[in-house]
């Protein structure tokens, strides 16, 4: 439980809570009983009674795309590694845990035994580097990109070094599209190489689109990797049909929205002379408006500045932003029966969802790895109990 969670069962006020913590007072036994016996019953809804499934961990963790998807199929998260304190704090309102957010993924690549050990590694490595958007600014300051780059190119191998240690049992990968051409495709044919010929891995990738899930156009590339060879076709996974959902039915009621998100005369304005102007040289680029009816384009990490890609159309009206609240939904991280909490500033919040993974695309995902994790782990359990035999 976070401390906020464990107040409130107790029936206490967050200073109290903290005092408890500080060690200036200290709870009545009563409510020490009551929060094992809750941390022993959240234990074993989690797991149920054989314990968990397998063991994961959540790397570039963001706000938990993965780690949702993930824990769909059965995992227990063990460790979490994610540098940026506002995705932190998301991440912490949201996955109540008993390990702390590791921060700088380069501190644990130096020392992997910092790990625990764990079945499956997912990561979102950054994108950034390998992204249109972020090869053509970097293009046009001048700046190296890929695995040029010092900052976050490198960080792949810092995942590279940590699956080499751990060896895990299988790992999920996660980055845009455009991964795949970068640098003519070289930047792939690296990670691919590092993967699959310098740890021996068996991998495979496919880029998956979102819109049979929400309604979104967003594509990523996934790429699967298992230690053993295994029956797992990551081309034979099959989404569903489309068509899928459209804006509407995520959309908040009218009423209920704040003004705030119209955007502003002069920014309306601005937009639209933008778009007329590109348009006159025939070029595509400008605002998008979106109606209920439609799928939207992919939500950017951006969209805190003008909200141009995916704007609200209300006829008679001008347009507005979707709430923090609904990109939640966008990105399939809030839906019926699942609330999920964001308590930063909006533009933290648009970062944020603009950064992560649409979650059912993960749970798609992870279900068609699950039978494989599961052989993987009974292998690994059958092997313990012979060798535990012959040394009875």
């Amino acid at each position: 439980m976070t401390l906020e969670q464990a107040a409130t069962f107790i029936e206490v006020s967050e200073r109290q809570a903290l005092r408890y913590v500080s060690g200036e007072s200290e709870p009545n036994r009563l409510a020490i009983r009551m929060l094992r016996q809750a941390a022993a019953d959240r234990c074993e809804n989690a797991t149920g009674s054989e314990g968990p499934a397998f063991r994961f961990i959540d790397l570039f963790a963001g706000i938990g795309g993965l780690r949702m998807g993930f824990e769909s199929i059965g995992g227990r998260c063990v460790f979490t590694s994610e540098w940026d304190p506002f995705s932190r704090k998301t991440y912490a309102l949201n996955y109540p845990d008993n390990h702390p957010i590791g921060g700088d993924i380069r501190e644990y690549s130096e020392d992997p035994d910092l790990i625990p050990e764990h079945d499956v590694l997912l990561a979102g490595f950054p994108c950034q580097p390998f992204s249109i958007a972020g090869v053509s600014k970097k293009n046009a300051l001048g700046r190296p990109h890929g695995f040029l780059c010092d900052t976050q190119g490198t960080l792949f191998f810092d995942t590279a070094r940590i699956i080499a240690h751990h060896r895990p049992k299988a790992f999920l990968l996660e980055n845009v599209k455009n991964l795949e051409n970068h640098d003519g495709g070289r930047t792939f044919a690296t990670i691919i190489n590092v993967l699959r010929n310098e740890l021996g891995y068996h991998v495979q990738h496919r880029v998956i689109s979102s819109e049979p899930w929400v309604p979104q156009k967003r594509e990523r590339i996934f790429i699967v990797g298992f230690r053993d060879q295994c029956g797992f076709d990551i081309d034979a996974l099959t989404p569903p049909p489309l068509p899928g959902p459209k804006l509407g039915s995520i959309l908040e009621p009218a009423d209920q929205v704040s003004s705030k998100y119209t955007l502003t005369e002069h920014l309306w304005s601005y937009l639209q002379k933008y778009k007329e102007k590109h348009a006159a040289k025939g070029n595509g680029f400008g605002y998008s408006l979106f109606g209920p009816n439609d799928v939207t384009r992919t939500l950017s990490a951006r969209y805190y500045k003008d909200g141009s890609e995916v704007l609200v159309d209300r006829p008679g009206n001008r347009p507005r932003r979707l709430t923090p609240r609904e990109c939640a939904r966008l990105m399939g991280f809030e839906r019926p029966g699942r609330p999920f909490r964001i308590e930063v500033s909006d533009t933290q919040a648009y970062r944020q969802f603009g950064n992560a993974v649409v979650v059912p695309v993960v749970e798609f995902i992870a279900e068609g790895m699950k039978p494989w994790i599961e052989a993987a782990l009974e292998r690994e359990n059958q092997g313990d109990l012979i060798t535990e035999r012959a040394y009875a």
